[in-house]
């Protein structure tokens, strides 16, 4: 079909820490280039979810008098406590000597990374970036040389069937010299683009974890501003499973409180959400909540894979960055800095080559200018951080890690592989030890529905589904009596249900539940989920997330 169209030099997709710190160094480089932000949030920063601890090294280069501007950073890091959970009950504090160097915080920030986000929007604009929220990026613009020319947006008012309503406009193509896809982790483009040009041809499967995150609003005399805390083990090694927790006191006597759970882990009847209900109850991590309130509540995807699964990033007429190439440093449990310097190469790179006259031509320069920044080396050194963590468990892997890091800097001569994907880790129900989680008490832990309001999420509700099922006979001919349709659990949202009545078994979807994680995306062991965009606008609004 015939669409309208708008012309850009650039064209960035995800108003996250990597697309917009891409379109401002842009604008630094090459003031009167033109450049636009696609996001699908309804604004800039409502689907924006992180811990988060911010380094602010890419911060600073970016923008050097950042503390000038009310950058939203406005509680150091003044404490780091972490934990090996040995049990619901009892915890071995891990001394900073003995931890990872990469779990020490000294001159990092607590911040809300969604308010960051809002806060780089207002740069960019300033800087005469054109930034459209509530707009998907919904299709690959290819041109006759197979080359990437820019993306077309999501129609809007199509109804459930599939029909044009007669709030009907159709998506726009936004054409570009160059465009960057910077959507975060498992990208419904990137993905596509990376099977499309083979771009991880040769690289361990990516890697992911599910962090599920709220915030708390605590008594004031419980509070210790700028106090980190982090933990492995408990609850999640009662499973066999590997992830870690996290508490963070900041501003305002809030705290945020959450849990990674690898989504490599093999139990069917894992439930990641009720995981993370359990760890709230900890004493370690009770001891701040009770009394308090819960104020908001997310759940995102995060690519943890590093260097090994890292796909290459560049291709003819654009970029992958940020987590849509997966940036992000596991060892660290921090990608925003590196995302950050990753759209900041980009932008380097793509503006010499519109200097140039260059269009939709395959910047391999960018491969070599990444290798030189200091976001590569420090994913080089720290590469085998998350290997290791899989092959040993949170504590001989961290054992390894020590030694790998703190005293070698990440310079021995080997490299961890990863090679199965997470989807492909999950056993047979009949095969793993079932688990009977308890009941929410309401005081610390919490029903789905009850915490899927407190993230604002909403979708219109006469449009397609759009979480498409390839074969829609697998839930339940195949899922269900294999692995008693774990998507059930593993979705944070109630999304997927089956429900039986008088026709008998169903494969239920309510996707005006979803929160936009991806996790089913991922974790489906027959890869039969695949996650599109819903209408712009569409999904969580998170306040300070």
């Amino acid at each position: 079909m015939e669409r309208e169209f708008m012309e850009y030099d650039v064209v960035v997709v995800g108003a996250g820490p990597a697309g917009l710190s891409a379109a401002c160094r842009l604008k630094q480089l090459q003031p009167d280039v033109s450049v636009c932000v696609v996001e699908k949030g309804s604004e800039v920063g409502a689907h924006i979810l992180s811990g988060a601890v911010l380094e602010p090294t890419a911060l600073t280069e970016l923008f050097p008098d950042w503390k000038e501007r009310q950058t939203p950073l406005h509680t150091a890091v003044s404490e780091d406590n972490i934990y090996l959970m040995q049990s619901g009950e009892s915890a071995m504090s891990i001394p900073n000597l003995f931890a990872p160097y990469t779990m020490h915080n000294e001159g990092n920030y607590i911040i809300s990374l969604g308010n960051l986000c809002r806060w780089l929007a207002e740069q960019a604009e300033a800087l005469e970036v054109e930034v459209f929220p509530g707009f998907t990026a919904a299709e690959v613009l290819f041109d006759d040389n197979n080359c990437v020319a820019g993306i077309i947006t999501g129609d809007m008012g199509v109804g459930v069937n599939g029909e044009e309503k007669d709030s009907y406009t159709p998506g726009m193509e936004l054409r570009a010299k160059y465009t960057l896809f910077a959507e975060g982790c498992r990208g419904h483009l990137g993905k596509q683009l990376i099977e499309h040009y083979k771009l991880d041809e040769g690289k361990d499967p990516q890697h992911y974890g599910i962090g599920i995150k709220e915030l708390w609003k605590i008594p004031a005399d419980k509070h210790k501003q700028g106090l980190v805390v982090h933990s492995a083990g408990w609850p999640l090694s009662e499973s066999g499973s590997a992830g870690g927790g996290f508490l963070y006191h900041f501003e305002d006597n809030q705290v945020a409180v959450g849990l990674i759970t690898d989504l490599s882990y093999s139990n069917p009847h894992v439930s990641p959400f009720d995981e993370f209900q359990r760890y709230k109850h900890h004493p370690k991590i009770a001891q701040y909540l009770d009394g308090g309130e819960r104020i908001a509540y997310g759940a995102r995807a995060i690519t943890k894979g590093g260097l090994q699964s890292q796909p290459k990033m560049h291709f003819a007429g654009g970029l992958l960055i940020g987590d849509d190439a997966g940036t992000l440093n596991f060892a660290k449990i921090k990608g925003s800095h590196t995302a950050m310097k990753s759209g900041m190469v980009a932008a380097e790179v793509v503006s010499k080559a519109l200097q140039a006259g260059s269009a939709q031509t395959d910047l391999v320069e960018f491969e070599q200018a990444y290798k030189e920044s200091w976001a590569y080396k420090e994913l080089h050194a720290q590469r085998n951080f998350g290997p290791a963590q899989h092959k040993w468990g949170n504590f001989l892997g961290s054992a390894y890690a020590f030694i790998d890091m703190n005293i070698f800097r990440g310079a021995l001569p080997w490299t961890l592989r990863d090679p199965k994907p997470d989807y492909a880790q999950m056993v047979p129900a009949k095969d793993a030890k079932p688990i009977n989680y308890p009941k929410p008490d309401n005081k610390l832990s919490f029903d789905k529905l009850s915490s899927v309001f407190l993230s604002n999420t909403n979708h219109e509700e006469d449009q397609p589904v759009h979480l498409k099922l390839i074969d829609p006979s697998l839930p339940i001919d195949k899922n269900l009596p294999l692995y008693n349709e774990p998507a059930q659990r593993y979705c944070p949202a109630g999304v997927y249900e089956v429900v039986e009545d008088a026709a008998g078994k169903r494969f239920q979807i309510n996707a005006q539940n979803c929160v936009h994680c991806k996790t089913c995306d991922i974790k489906d062991p027959l890869q039969n989920i695949t996650w599109v965009p819903p209408e712009g606008g569409g999904g969580p609004n998170y306040p300070n997330m």
